[in-house]
């Protein structure tokens, strides 16, 4: 019997070195973070992002496209590229989590406005994220509109305790959220029909809390740029909250926004 035999299993493992030898790059791990907020880009905006050629870039491109990690998109001569999915930005912001911090410190006053803007409010993949994300997360808690799963309560971890993956790792909406979310204009029924979860968390990098992803954070995203409560920065993944949506939010959600 030969080896295979012996480890049937053994084939169907991810490859995790494979996954990390691509991220390795810091180049690739620029073009990846741009990529982020779940639109498509050109080679040429990934090159800048990632101070490289647009040769350099294309080859990199080429193998996280062939890895699985993003696929192209072709409009007329152009070849625009997009991360595979939201899963590919959750496994970003869960290393984000747990990597160390960036040594070197923004030295212009464009690097450092860009800074604050991405810990402010972002996209991650297609959800709000940054402290604007968090802030809704916790509203949505404390006004009873999402809930910890009762196993989760039963543990005892507590809102306020560091996020971490394993901690409150299932949410479900509750019979008041799904009113509400109803009455701010989400189909909240067509949410719970598709195969994606209805209410999924994201540990955000940035606040070290949760934010709201799944079905139900990236319908209450596009909810807000329809309204016109959120439009999007130079920089990719900053999102900006309007004067709209800073009263939007404090109205529907009794959040309270810092100008």
């Amino acid at each position: 019997m030969d080896e295979a035999a012996d480890h049937p299993m053994e084939s169907s493992e991810p490859e995790l070195a494979r996954a990390a030898r691509l991220l390795a790059s810091a180049s690739r791990a620029r073009m990846l973070k741009a990529l982020s907020d779940g639109r498509p880009l050109s080679v040429t905006v990934l090159a800048a992002e990632a101070g490289v050629s647009v040769p350099t870039a294309s080859v990199h491109l080429t193998q996280l496209a062939e890895a699985g990690l993003v696929r192209a998109e072709h409009a007329g001569r152009h070849r625009y590229f997009r991360l595979s999915g939201p899963d590919v930005a959750a496994a970003l912001e869960a290393l984000a989590v747990i990597a160390p911090p960036d040594p070197t410190l923004p030295t212009t006053l464009r690097e450092h406005s860009r800074h604050n803007a991405l810990k402010r409010s972002r996209t991650c993949y297609d959800h709000l994220a940054g402290s604007l994300g968090v802030a809704l997360m916790e509203a949505f808690l404390d006004q009873g509109l999402l809930q910890p799963e009762p196993n989760d309560l039963a543990s005892g971890v507590r809102p306020d305790q560091p996020a971490s993956y394993g901690r409150h790792s299932t949410y479900r909406l509750t019979p008041q959220g799904a009113d509400h979310f109803t009455e701010f204009g989400i189909d909240v029924d067509m949410l719970g029909r598709g195969r994606r979860p209805v209410v999924r968390y994201c540990v955000d990098w940035s606040e070290r809390r949760h934010h709201l992803a799944g079905a139900l954070g990236a319908a209450l995203t596009t909810r807000f740029f329809d309204l016109g409560w959120l439009r999007y920065g130079v920089s990719p993944r900053v999102v900006h909250l309007t004067e709209a949506g800073r009263g939007g939010v404090r109205d529907a959600f009794a959040v309270e926004i810092p100008n």
